[in-house]
């Protein structure tokens, strides 16, 4: 049996030692387009196959979260035509994928600006959350218009806010405070970061969640990534010593 057969790399796991939260940065859809002489958004469209894939196999593992970095505030800057691209396929897939997520007891979750989205997204969204709420598997965590930095400015926003409103004082803040006010509030912290395309950076992701989290970085683009590419991931996570700073 080939060592990346997909049996063999399922079996090479320990169900004991899973990641409860993955994180991915889905990179690579573009390029991946481009090899082939078309057009960017057919990269995207592959792309989500991959994350149906994904998903998929993550509610077969039993892992807790999956949060996808969906849409950046900075892929603000890219042409119109290809962000109205990126909306109507969100759009698309919540729509097209509900009943086999719901079947699959997969619960939605959205983390970033939101409320600068256009209104059908919004909505959508809202939909999908309230369609899935009663689900207890995969929490399907979806960033959009997403960035570290701004969690880390609207955390400290409404922190503030009630401080001044005699809900916390000053020196009551601490690290477990904090955390609570992001996004992510109320999910465990990534215990495992992959990033597809191979670029060795982190791209204003969970900068304060990720802090202890393992990374993965592959040169696969991410309408490539398969089943067996995430299944290495997580087998070479359960390879890691994870220390915390500290010493075994």
């Amino acid at each position: 049996m080939a060592r990346d057969d997909e049996t063999y790399l399922r079996s090479s796991i320990d169900r004991n030692k899973l990641p409860v939260h993955i994180a991915i940065i889905m990179d690579g859809n573009g390029r991946w387009a481009k090899e082939r002489k078309l057009p960017r958004v057919f990269g995207h469209r592959e792309g989500m196959k991959t994350v149906k894939t994904v998903v998929k196999l993550c509610g077969e593992l039993g892992i807790k979260v999956l949060t996808l970095y969906a849409f950046s505030t900075e892929n603000w800057t890219r042409p119109k035509q290809e962000i109205n691209a990126l909306m109507r396929l969100l759009r698309k897939y919540l729509h097209k994928e509900m009943d086999e997520l719901i079947q699959n007891n997969v619960k939605f979750h959205f983390i970033g600006r939101l409320e600068q989205l256009p209104e059908l997204v919004q909505q959508d969204l809202k939909w999908a959350r309230e369609k899935t709420a009663n689900n207890t598997g995969l929490i399907l965590n979806l960033a959009l218009n997403y960035s570290g930095r701004a969690d880390i400015v609207d955390a400290i926003k409404k922190l503030t806010a009630d401080i001044e409103n005699g809900k916390y004082k000053r020196e009551e803040i601490n690290e477990v405070l904090f955390e609570k006010y992001l996004y992510t509030g109320s999910l465990p912290e990534p215990d495992l970061l992959i990033r597809t395309s191979g670029e060795m950076r982190i791209s204003n992701f969970l900068l304060w969640q990720i802090a202890y989290a393992e990374i993965y970085i592959t040169p696969i683009y991410w309408p490539d990534f398969s089943r067996k590419h995430l299944l290495s991931a997580i087998i070479d996570y359960q390879r890691r010593e994870r220390r915390f700073g500290g010493v075994l």
